[in-house]
């Protein structure tokens, strides 16, 4: 029911909302004046993602690396921060990240509570098994999401002759000698995949993966391993073959992709609002199985003509979504491994289906806590029913309604608040919003440019 209390899902977001708000500065926060609807064009970011995976990738290359369009997102200052500590030399021009490595990666200097807040150190991994025979990093964190297990890494890594031991606060990871081998993933993971694509890189002969994650940060690594000199086939497919080279020493470019996620969300805002907006050069092949499911939810949009971003990979659209009166989805919503509905752009969907007329059931099948956080919803006027921690129900429409809310600790479930802030109805105030600024730039700009009424303060 509306406004029910749950003591115990009260409870664990409490404590995570309060872990957080210990470990970031105070005054980030985020007023909204909503109830108003957005216009104009808004262009899509660059993938967070991508740009994580990227910074990783470039301890591979012994030459210089410039990545362009790099986004300004407290995600990737963490990662930079950690390169840093341990010897490379990483300096902003402008929008771009230079990045040149010492004559020797000092491990024992590593920024520990840089790494400690970012998952994407797990990718560090795959580059530093070619550096050094023994090592360890700091155990990983990023979202609160409940048990995230790091066994596909270790699985994947093992067939490369890596053994990884998974310690209460660190990785310690050893190997005597690298060799090519074939790889069956134990799931289709994202980083996983990318983690054996960097062991792969500098292994010389060819290696296989198989069930690899085709997604679009997948893709980017793969162009920009290609550029290193790197043979990669297979590119979009749940197999690839990489045909490594021991030595990589050479001064690249190469550019980070736009964000599916970013596109999703101002995606939501337009579809929660009832407004009129362009969301210019989106993603679009990884958001087709999101507009197909929003289609038959009754959203209006049209699609120009189809561009390529400067990797050369990824194909971009300009999306115009109209107002629009929505409905609940018949069947339940749920993630897939690329192509299917990108598990990123899931939690958008609760947030839709509160102004959508029925009920909607969502499947958050991967994270054991991930549908906890969308019953935070409620205290902007939602009415959700949870059935257990992947499955709950949202009934609409309901009117949205002002709100202080603290900003829950993961990234996705923080930005269906903030869209939610956006139609609901008076003054909202977002606390704590460290979790978005880890993965959106300029949100807070970019939203005025549409008119809505926020400020950080």
């Amino acid at each position: 029911m509306q406004g029910e209390m749950n003591p115990v899902r009260d409870k664990t977001l409490k404590m995570s909302a309060d872990s957080l708000a210990s470990r970031v500065p105070n005054g980030m926060n985020f007023i909204v004046d909503g109830g108003k609807k957005l216009s104009g064009s808004v262009a899509t970011s660059r993938s967070k993602n991508g740009a994580v995976a990227l910074l990783a990738a470039s301890l591979l290359n012994r030459g210089r690396t410039t990545l362009e369009h790099v986004p300004r997102i407290e995600e990737v200052n963490r990662l930079i921060e950690v390169l840093k500590s341990i010897g490379v030399s990483v300096t902003w021009e402008g929008a771009n990240v230079v990045i040149e490595p010492p004559e020797k990666i000092n491990l024992e200097t590593i920024d520990t509570v840089a790494a400690t807040k970012t998952r994407s150190i797990l990718m560090f991994i795959g580059p530093l098994i070619h550096l050094f025979k023994k090592f360890e990093l700091p155990q990983s964190g990023g979202c609160t999401l409940g048990l995230r297990t790091v066994r596909p890494h270790l699985f994947a890594l093992e067939k490369f002759g890596v053994q990884i031991e998974a310690l209460t606060d660190r990785f310690s990871v050893k190997h005597s000698e690298l060799k090519p081998a074939e790889v069956v993933l134990f799931e289709s993971s994202d980083t996983a995949t990318e983690n054996a694509l960097f062991a792969a890189a500098r292994i010389p002969g060819t290696s296989v993966i198989k069930y690899a994650s085709a997604n679009y940060q997948v893709q980017e690594v793969c162009g920009f391993l290609r550029a290193l000199g790197v043979g990669v086939e297979g590119i979009g497919s749940t197999t690839l073959t990489i045909n490594g080279t021991e030595n990589i020493d050479m001064d690249v470019s190469y550019s980070v992709a736009e964000d599916p996620t970013d596109a999703m969300f101002f995606i939501s805002a337009a579809a929660v609002t009832g407004s009129d907006i362009t969301i210019a050069n989106a993603p679009y092949e990884f958001l087709e199985v999101e507009l197909l499911v929003l289609e038959k939810m009754g959203l209006k949009f049209t699609l120009s003509e189809s561009r390529l971003s400067e990797n050369g990979i990824t194909k971009l659209k300009d999306i115009h979504i109209k107002p629009s009166e929505l409905i609940a989805f018949p069947e339940k919503i749920h993630a897939r491994p690329y192509p299917g509905l990108n598990i990123d752009n899931l939690p958008f969907f609760a947030v839709i289906a509160t102004q959508a007329k029925g009920t909607t059931l969502i499947h958050d099948w991967t994270y054991e806590k991930r549908a906890i956080y969308y019953t935070e919803l409620d205290r902007l006027g939602a009415v959700t029913s949870l059935h257990d921690p992947h499955r709950i129900s949202i009934t609409g429409p309901s009117h949205l309604r002002a709100a202080e809310v603290i900003c829950p600790p993961a990234l996705r479930p923080a930005t269906i608040i903030l869209v939610a802030m956006l139609a609901a109805k008076g003054r909202s105030t977002l606390r704590n919003v460290y979790s978005i600024n880890r993965g959106y730039e300029d949100i807070v700009k970019r939203l005025q440019s549409l008119g809505a009424s926020i400020e950080a303060a």
